[in-house]
């Protein structure tokens, strides 16, 4: 019976390391690379609805040059992206770097920090509409900047006023 056992051991023992030697395959070399790793680097917020976010990966990872109408004759391609919350109007040029955007998303969920804001500096109203716009150029463009902007529609019984904040939640004049 210990014997039985010891053989057993030592069987699967000696199979245990022969199946990674079997399971071992050379691969052929995989080189990534981020071609609009500014962009997402520039408009991520951490705090903005996942809408927004997912919309703007997709414009990132965008490949211009294997869509149907790329040609290499045209320097600049113009693509847009939708979801019913908002889209997204980017430019790409003929590598597939994309050069600016121009984001506009209506009532998504607002990041904390806009609405504490908002309800600490107006305690008696409700936000019944929201615009969040963000626009991206290039680095190296001559505007060369990002803005986020969220501009609230504010409601207390019959009275509105409207205002704008950045994604901060500091207000904009």
């Amino acid at each position: 019976m210990k014997q039985s056992r010891v053989v057993l051991s030592l069987a699967v023992f000696i199979i245990g390391l022969n199946i990674p030697s079997l399971a071992q395959k050379v691969l052929p070399e995989v080189t990534v690379t981020a071609v609009n790793y500014k962009y997402i680097k520039s408009v991520t917020d951490t705090n903005a609805a996942e809408s927004v976010k997912m919309l703007q990966r997709q414009a990132a990872v965008y490949d211009v040059k294997k869509s149907e109408f790329y040609e290499e004759d045209y320097d600049t391609y113009f693509i847009s992206f939708f979801i019913p919350q908002g889209k997204i109007l980017a430019a790409y040029d003929k590598d597939g770097k994309l050069l600016h955007t121009a984001e506009k998303f209506k009532n998504i969920q607002l990041p904390s920090s806009v609405r504490q804001s908002v309800t600490k500096r107006f305690p008696n109203w409700n936000i019944s509409k929201d615009v969040y716009l963000v626009n991206y150029y290039d680095a190296n463009s001559k505007q060369g900047e990002t803005s986020k902007m969220y501009k609230l529609l504010l409601e207390n019984g019959d009275k509105r006023i409207r205002v704008k904040t950045n994604e901060k939640g500091e207000f904009i004049d």
